[in-house]
Formats: C-alpha cells, structure tokens, sequence
C-alpha cells in the first residue's frame, strides 16, 4: 500500500493522497465535469474527439454517481488545495476481466504527477480494500502519457482491443500474493 494512502473509501466514500483528496462525486460536480470534458485536448483520443455536450456531462456524471450507489465504489472526484482536479477511480468492467481504471485531469494538472499519485491509490484501494485479483486501464494508441502512467505503476501491455469502435491498449495489474513477492518486499 502506497505510504500516502489513507482513508477507507469503502465506508467515507473518499480518501487522501499526500496532495489529493479523492471523494465520491456528487450533483454539484456538473459544472466541472462540464468544462473538463469541454476541453478539446482532452477528449482528442477518443473515436470522437468531439467536446461533450451538457447532457453527455450529466449523463457522464449520472453514471459515475450510479455506479457509486450500485457497487459502493467508483470513480472519484479528484480535488488539490480544495479544488478539482478531475475524475478517476476503478469501475466494475462489463466488457473486460477486472475492475476498469480511469481518470480524467484538467491539463492544467498535467505534469505535476497526479495521475500516478490517483493510479496508485486506485490500485491499493482495488487491492486492499475491494481485493480485487485484476485491474484493467485501456488506453489510446496515440495517449503516450498515459501508458506510461499507468507502466510506471505496474501495469503490463496484453494486447491491442476494439473499443468504441477504435484500437485499444488493454493494460493490466494483477494482486501480487505473498509468495509472488520478493524476498525484500515481504519484510
């Protein structure tokens, strides 16, 4: 488990990060989730690269609060210094073996490692919490950033699937069991 993960999402519904607070999303997150996925340079590797309307947001939105009532987890809002940042978590894949890993950052948060501080804590929730046996993140061919995000934490190319009609990288984690652990990691 990362050292700056603390919280029991499971029950409070969010937890934090040294610099992140990742809680379960919530009616008054429309006017943000709006604006990011207005963002063209962050929908241009999607089939459609086309900015979401106001109603794909809510709908977007809807999902995210659904899946939370569903299941008892989902994808988090992500806030830094009490703002938000975006969105991401792990969701019930219905497509794909394992719990499905996304997120979503305001490119104005690029570059500051949020996305791997948001993978990490992701997956020790996934793990530890869910105990989950697999997590998956599918990823663009042409998101370069991303992949290596989600390598940088563990994750290991499978192949390449059709996703909403386009090529995909499946990427994936598995729990590490005890005696699959080094000698060192063990101590």
């Amino acid at each position: 488990m990362p050292e700056n993960y603390r919280g029991d999402a499971r029950q409070t519904g969010s937890l934090r990060t040294a610099r992140l607070l990742l809680r379960q999303p919530a009616a008054d997150d429309l006017a943000f989730v709006t604006r990011l996925f207005a963002r063209p340079e962050l929908v241009a590797h999607r089939p459609d690269p086309s900015p979401d309307t106001a109603r794909q947001s809510t709908d977007r939105l809807l999902r995210d609060i659904g899946h939370w009532r569903e299941h008892g987890f989902g994808r988090w809002a992500i806030e830094t210094d009490g703002a938000p940042v975006g969105f991401g978590g792990v969701t019930v894949s219905k497509e794909f073996e394992g719990l499905n890993l996304s997120y979503h950052l305001h490119p104005e948060s690029w570059g500051h490692g949020y996305a791997t501080e948001v993978v990490r804590a992701a997956l020790a929730f996934a793990f530890d919490d869910l105990h989950a046996e697999r997590v998956i993140g599918l990823v663009r061919t042409a998101n370069a950033a991303s992949r290596r995000v989600l390598e940088k934490c563990g994750f290991r190319f499978e192949g390449e699937v059709m996703l909403h009609g386009a090529p995909t990288n499946l990427l994936a984690v598995e729990r590490r069991r005890k005696m699959d652990r080094l000698p060192e990691e063990s101590a």
